[in-house]
């Protein structure tokens, strides 16, 4: 049994601990141990694993004295509550694994939410403070709009809740749709039938379905039509009533397509409009997402929920990686010059991509008459 002085010690000198004003912010704190780190990490780091598993953004150091933890401060502190409940619960009894996962699992359902759709290692929540906010949203408004960083869970948790909505009857079907934009590279002319043409641009979203439903319920669910994958615009002169509208890649609209895509809504029906306004691949023309964001800031049931590098749930070093380009952004704009990459003009379009269309060669056979934008306004 732990002694009168083993438990105030440890969180006594639990070091660098922010509290809730400072949550946001990276940086290290370090857990002492009272016990020794085999017995809190399992044989062979088998819970450390554990724990790097349920947070990736997160760096652990383990010395004999203790374990240093470096991320995001709000999963940094989770970490750093869990390895000291494991310290005092290993003065009483062996940690296995499957104590590990209760203490886990209580500690995401206290500080975050319920599991949205699936069970066990397959279950989708909230890992963040920050999606959990952007679920909330998602329940309390008609359109939200999930900005951020890739990997903060943006188009991920919107499916989830789409699975939810159509399972528990609220919705009669789940649209799935982003533009057939390339991402900087030009591919040519696929190959096949149309759908085989406009498959690689949904394969992500498809990805993501297959995580929450089986392959046979996904597979007949799509040939029902309850479940509708389809590029942007397939939705041009449609109303879609009762229906959970997801448009994934918002950053590749232009503000012609984003208002012909809201104005789909029909009644009974939720959208919820991702992308991260840093990723434009549009050659040209501006962003439909950034447009959205001054336009409609201030309209009744639109929610903008805006994620950072702290909700990234890939990667440790995708966040960083994040940070970087972030610091070199805001550096360029501090001295009122253009980023690395960017033209001499980007201050007066700061969202043009930088690479021109290229002409069509006159002699290679292909259509050159002009075709119009699948975004013009109806």
């Amino acid at each position: 049994m732990c002694t009168p002085t083993c438990s105030p010690a440890r969180h006594s000198t639990r070091e660098n601990l922010p509290d809730a004003a400072s949550e946001s912010t990276r940086g290290t704190v370090r857990v002492p141990l009272s016990t020794s780190a085999v017995r809190v990490l399992g044989a062979g780091d088998l819970h450390l694993r554990r724990m790097e598993e349920q947070w990736p953004g997160l760096r652990f150091q383990v010395d004999r004295d203790g374990i240093e933890i470096s991320g995001s401060g709000e999963q940094r502190d989770a970490a750093a509550r869990l390895i000291e409940g494991l310290d005092a619960e290993a003065h009483h009894r062996q940690i296995t694994g499957a104590v590990v996962d209760a203490v886990l699992r209580q500690q995401a359902s206290t500080a975050l939410g319920s599991v949205i759709v699936g069970e066990g290692t397959r279950s989708v929540r909230p890992k963040t403070a920050g999606q959990q906010r952007y679920v909330e949203a998602i329940d309390e408004n008609v359109i939200v709009f999930g900005l951020g960083p890739a990997g903060t869970g943006k188009t991920y948790l919107a499916m989830a809740k789409a699975v939810q909505a159509l399972q528990r009857n609220e919705v009669s079907r789940i649209v799935l749709t982003r533009p057939a934009v390339e991402a900087g590279e030009r591919l040519g002319f696929l190959p096949g039938g149309l759908q085989e043409k406009i498959d690689p641009y949904l394969r992500p979203l498809y990805d993501a379905l297959g995580e929450m439903m089986s392959p046979e319920s996904v597979q007949k669910l799509l040939e029902l039509g309850v479940i509708e994958v389809a590029p942007l615009a397939y939705m041009r002169g449609r109303t879609l009533n009762s229906s959970f509208i997801i448009l994934d890649e918002a950053q590749n609209t232009t503000p012609e397509q984003m208002k012909m895509f809201l104005t789909r809504l029909g009644f009974g029906s939720r959208m919820v409009v991702t992308g991260d306004s840093s990723q434009v691949d549009l050659p040209v023309r501006r962003s439909g997402l950034i447009d959205a964001e001054r336009v409609l800031g201030d309209v009744a049931d639109i929610e903008m929920v805006r994620l950072s590098s702290d909700d990234v749930v890939r990667h440790g070093l995708v966040s960083a990686i994040i940070e970087a380009y972030d610091d070199r952004a805001a550096a360029a704009e501090s001295r009122g010059a253009p980023s690395a990459g960017e033209p001499a003009d980007a201050r007066e379009h700061p969202h043009r991509h930088t690479t021109q269309p290229t002409a069509p060669d006159e002699n290679d056979g292909r259509r050159t008459t002009p075709r119009a934008s699948e975004g013009a306004q109806q």
